[in-house]
């Protein structure tokens, strides 16, 4: 077994925390953008569609569990059937870049609802 020196410990340990720095500073900017495009989305929901309450949730709401591949959850109150795909094909145009997801409350699980209840945040 090879021996490392304590200088190349402290280098090595010096360029990781470099790394691991710009990484978060990479998800953070990801994170601020995926909360933009929610009050886009909200904005659009409410505007267009009728929404009478959108709510974020999942992991944009939990810094600590939002990554590189987390997509933007959202709840809508009031979509009507008739404009329910339409408000959702308006929603996922807004990013290439993140996914945007739009729940239907009056049909979603009362599971889901109370995590939604519990976690999410009024947009």
């Amino acid at each position: 077994m090879q021996n490392i020196f304590p200088d190349e410990m402290q280098r090595y340990q010096r360029t990781a925390r470099v790394r691991w720095l710009a990484e978060r500073r990479r998800q953070d900017a990801r994170r601020d953008r995926a909360v933009q495009l929610a009050r886009q989305a909200a904005e659009l929901l409410k505007e267009r569609y009728g929404a009478q309450r959108v709510v974020l949730f999942g992991s944009v709401t939990h810094p600590d569990r939002f990554n590189e591949w987390s997509d933007v959850d959202l709840a809508a109150w009031g979509l009507t059937s008739s404009l329910w795909l339409r408000a959702i094909g308006a929603v996922r145009q807004l990013s290439d870049e993140i996914e945007l997801n739009v729940v239907d409350t009056a049909c979603c699980s009362s599971e889901l609802l109370v995590a939604i209840g519990r976690e999410g945040v009024a947009l």
